[in-house]
């Protein structure tokens, strides 16, 4: 009994005894009534006080909010069997898996789940009274949130309704979750996974100036992929001119000549005499077009990216609404996520980041930008990370992880990220119909076919038959070529260096040879995570063969790539040259010996941030994982030209395609791929990440360095994971929260290693171990760790 409950009891026991003292003149027969009243009462509070909170975050494959509403983007408040009736007119998620999996999350007091029953009907009637004429699972024995549909066969082309509830390990039911509902969408031979439709939201500027008669200017705070509206009463009918774009020359003048890619747009618009709405139809972008992009749907319209308007000529007076702005994404739960720190340049990127995650998913697929607008493995690995870190939505990267199987971009490091976008999925979600699908093509973007008898694999050894360039998909040309060339690190050639940068391009000097390390270090990667699924999925033999095959590529590529009188990891077969990618892939991927490790550490330290904005996920990534998580913290705060905060400074509020224009001149300032640090932070600075398929268990591990007070809520599949970490002279504390269903491994870290534990307030007598006190398997709820010194 909660607290609450046993306070209501008391209090209605006091009052009975007041009233029994004050009946004593009464007949026993009233006195008797009022003593059997008050003891039901107390009954009713012990029944029902003892119930856990319901079931919350109900998903059908892995979809929240599948019975919202939405009309060309915008939400409306309509019922989901109504909608479906007028698809032409309304959108809504769509299911496609007649068996699909249900989830749910439970609050962080229910610690100990042990039993689920989930009720599936044809109508919201039937579960009022908690019957299902589809599926009553009855009550199943297991502590999951998650559970595959095993009922009646649903229909195509029908709304079903669904609830759920649990016990905890006391045996105590909890209410029924909320009902929701679902349609399920006939059979679609492109769509094989749940997805919403895209949304939108109307914005209104955040500033409007007017500059002369007729002259106004109108700033909306962040660039935006979006439509522009306008609501106008003009004293005649002439023509006005409108600007848009996405940078400023001068004060509240848009830069009309910003960079190849990055958007200005002038364009006349005839406003008639009087009152009257108008919506900006933008041209066509041909040239995109020819290369076969994502392409917006017709609810939707084309989009734009600006953040800022001029208008010229009008002949009346504008007010901020006016002038709107319809701004285009997938569902995104800006609440679900949030950081603060002692570093103001840190809170600005988080902030950079994880709006990126947002502004980018116009298409519903992680495209590389507005420039050509396709699904590139690379910025999807980035996109997916970041994605999961900020908001708790997984439909995105699935849909994009099919298309790129079938759609390969040319590099060949990306065609193996295939296999990392794929045990991502499955380790946030714990769901594993991606890899039970697609596993044949998974073994294939592995490029195994590619090994020579050195058990290393090449782009250049005339191994990328038709047969082979078929097996993956790749049948498009790319600048007249076609087949996997090896890249590094994009982008691979530049004129300008300057003081922060020695070699031209992004790949730090890297030589290309036969075979090439970053290339192999990869390879290496996939074979350990194809051994991973292929256990998953129970096939023996070939787990055995990966593992086989892992081993033989690490010995091979020390053999090959380690330069034994420096420790250090070289680029290729036949050169002696050390590049950061080099060593950082190598090092991330688990390729360094040990008695390497601090040797390949210092090497990348001396290089700096000498890696493209994508090379950075991996570059941190590796110095966090072996104890370098200063300085990778001064690479995320760094104020220099090479750095998230120069994104910032050149007046982007989206993470950009390279760190600067110098770097790259044709880049655009909406690449995805650039909000490395929104999963970092979460990853590896808090240190939270699942230890076993859809965070059952996980870990908080901070490595906070500098910081002296750090706070992150951050979404996953069970619910909310919070943390919030101080340290002052007297004592370091950190304060998490942990989801329902699920156990953490929680590591307070110590500084000086002279310090006591506390945890709840009492006094562990734990041994801190590499720099951590470690608490295996903390339970679900609040708990508060304090260490002071001895």
């Amino acid at each position: 009994m909660g607290m609450k409950e046993f306070k209501l009891r008391e209090a209605i026991k006091c009052a009975f005894r007041s009233s029994y003292a004050k009946s004593n003149k009464s007949s026993g027969f009233y006195r008797q009534l009022s003593c059997a009243a008050a003891m039901m009462i107390i009954m009713v509070i012990h029944l029902y006080g003892q119930r856990n909170p319901g079931p919350l975050h109900l998903r059908t494959d892995l979809l929240l909010h599948t019975d919202q509403i939405s009309k060309n983007g915008l939400s409306v408040n309509v019922p989901l069997e109504s909608a479906t009736q007028q698809p032409e007119v309304y959108q809504f998620a769509s299911v496609f898996n007649p068996q699909p999996q249900l989830s749910w999350a439970l609050d962080a007091a229910t610690n100990d789940a042990s039993a689920y029953r989930i009720l599936l009907a044809s109508s919201p009637q039937l579960l009022q009274q908690n019957q299902a004429d589809y599926w009553d699972s009855q009550k199943v024995k297991s502590g999951q949130t998650r559970a595959t549909y095993r009922g009646k066969t649903l229909i195509p082309g029908k709304v079903y309704y669904w609830k759920v509830q649990v016990w905890n390990g006391r045996n105590q039911v909890s209410a029924f979750s909320p009902t929701t509902s679902f349609y399920l969408s006939p059979p679609d031979p492109v769509e094989q996974f749940a997805h919403h439709p895209l949304a939108a939201e109307i914005q209104k500027p955040v500033s409007l100036v007017k500059r002369a008669t007729g002259s106004y200017f109108l700033d909306f705070g962040k660039d935006a992929l979006s439509r522009l509206q306008l609501h106008l009463t003009s004293e005649k009918t002439d023509s006005i001119w409108i600007e848009v774009g996405e940078l400023l020359e001068a004060p509240q003048v848009i830069h009309k000549n910003p960079g190849r890619n990055i958007r200005y747009m002038k364009i006349a618009l005839l406003v008639r005499k009087g009152t009257h709405d108008y919506t900006i139809t933008w041209p066509t972008n041909e040239k995109r077009n020819s290369r076969n992009p994502i392409l917006m749907p017709e609810y939707i319209g084309e989009v734009y990216p600006f953040r800022y308007v001029s208008i010229e000529n009008f002949a009346g007076t504008l007010t901020p609404a006016s002038v709107q702005r319809k701004m285009v994404f997938y569902p995104f739960a800006e609440n679900a996520s949030s950081f603060t720190s002692s570093d103001t340049v840190l809170n600005q990127v988080w902030d950079l980041c994880k709006y990126s995650i947002k502004a980018t998913s116009f298409t519903g697929y992680y495209v590389d930008g507005d420039r050509e607008r396709i699904p590139y493995e690379a910025d999807a690995l980035i996109n997916q990370l970041s994605h999961y870190a900020v908001d708790a939505e997984y439909s995105m990267a699935r849909r994009s992880m099919v298309y790129m199987l079938y759609h390969p971009t040319w590099p060949t490091e990306w065609s193996l990220q295939n296999v990392l976008l794929a045990w991502n999925d499955y380790l946030y979600t714990g769901d594993d119909a991606f890899i039970k699908k697609y596993y044949p093509d998974l073994q294939l973007k592995t490029l195994q076919a590619l090994a020579g008898s050195n058990h290393l694999i090449s782009t250049r050894t005339n191994l990328q038959t038709d047969e082979f360039l078929t097996s993956i998909h790749m049948t498009k040309i790319f600048d007249g070529r076609r087949g996997l060339h090896d890249n590094v690190d994009w982008p691979q050639n530049g004129n300008y260096i300057g003081p922060e940068k020695e070699h031209p391009g992004e790949t730090d000097g890297f030589v290309y040879n036969a075979y090439n390390s970053v290339v192999n270090a990869y390879y290496y990667r996939n074979l350990v995570l194809m051994e991973k699924m292929a256990t998953l999925l129970q096939k023996t033999e070939d787990a055995n063969n990966y593992r086989i095959k892992a081993q033989q590529v690490y010995t091979a590529f020390q053999t090959v790539f380690r330069d034994p009188a420096s420790g250090l990891i070289k680029d290729g077969d036949s050169t002696s040259h050390s590049s950061l990618h080099a060593n950082m892939f190598a090092l991330a991927f688990g390729l360094v010996p040990v008695q390497d490790q601090e040797k390949v550490l210092r090497f990348m330290q001396s290089r700096g941030m000498a890696c493209s904005v994508y090379g950075a996920q991996f570059l941190l990534e590796a110095l966090y994982d072996h104890g370098f998580g200063d300085y990778a913290l001064e690479l995320m705060t760094a104020t220099t030209q090479r750095s998230w905060y120069n994104m910032i400074r050149s007046g982007s509020t989206i993470t950009l395609e390279a760190w600067d224009k110098v770097y790259k001149p044709n880049l655009d300032l909406n690449h995805a791929w650039g909000a490395a640090p929104g999963n970092i932070m979460v990853r590896k600075l808090m240190g939270i990440e699942p230890l076993s398929p859809g965070f059952d268990t996980f870990q908080i591990k901070p490595q906070v360095g500098k910081l002296t007070d750090v706070q992150l809520k951050t979404p996953t599949i069970k619910g909310i994971v919070s943390v919030l970490y101080q340290k002052n002279k007297m004592e370091n504390s950190l304060e998490v929260i942990i989801p329902g269903g699920t156990t953490a491994h929680v590591y307070m870290p110590d500084e000086t290693g002279k310090t006591q534990l506390w945890i709840n307030g009492k006094k562990k007598s734990l041994v801190a171990k590499d720099g951590f006190f470690k608490i295996n398997n903390m339970p679900a709820g609040r708990h508060h760790l304090t260490i002071k010194a001895k």
